[in-house]
């Protein structure tokens, strides 16, 4: 029984450890537009959302680009291998790098505000930042989110990769004791 209670409280921590806090990630690719390009260009996102603070910091790397980018943003609701608008700030995110073929970023956005949204996406979904949020949020949620690179000889997008969440460190751990403790109490019931 204290090997259960063990189990139960090792688990509510995990979940607990991570509440608000979510993790989504992408490589970007040529192959993942939507049709494929021919480019070599490679690149890296990652999405941390803060469900409490109302944040989401975009952190991308790039490279091998076959001309200058001109526009990155994230595009919401639509299943992998499809094609939808831009969710997040147009025509790129705040202080996105421009016309380079590397490069990196990183900026934290307050979800709460109009100006971190297409406006379009805004008045598509309810008309208000919070309703814009919920959407999004619920998108990169259900994988059905993705980041791209647009530049010149790539109007429609370069480079792109839909966003997955990241189990954290901490969550693999937590689940691995917790794990541990269901073994250890199957042992004892054997012996």
């Amino acid at each position: 029984m204290k090997v259960l209670r063990l189990t139960l409280l090792t688990a509510l921590a995990a979940a607990y450890s991570t509440a608000g806090i979510i993790t989504y990630d992408a490589a970007l690719s040529a192959a993942n537009e939507a049709p494929p390009t021919a480019s070599p260009g490679i690149g890296f996102a990652i999405v941390t959302v803060d469900t409490i603070l109302n944040t989401m910091e975009v952190n991308v790397t790039f490279s091998g680009l076959t001309s200058g980018n001109t526009a990155a943003h994230i595009h919401c609701c639509v299943a992998p291998g499809g094609n939808t608008g831009v969710a997040t700030t147009v025509p790129t995110f705040t202080g996105f790098p421009s016309g380079l073929t590397a490069g990196s970023y990183d900026n934290v956005f307050n979800m709460t505000l109009a100006s971190s949204y297409n406006p379009a996406f805004v008045t598509a979904n309810g008309g208000t930042p919070s309703s814009a949020e919920a959407v999004l949020f619920a998108g990169l949620a259900a994988g059905t989110t993705y980041l791209n690179i647009h530049t010149t000889n790539f109007p429609n997008g370069e480079i792109r990769g839909f966003l997955t969440a990241t189990p954290e460190p901490g969550t693999w751990f937590l689940a691995l004791a917790g794990l541990g403790a269901i073994l250890l109490a199957k042992r004892k019931l054997a012996a």
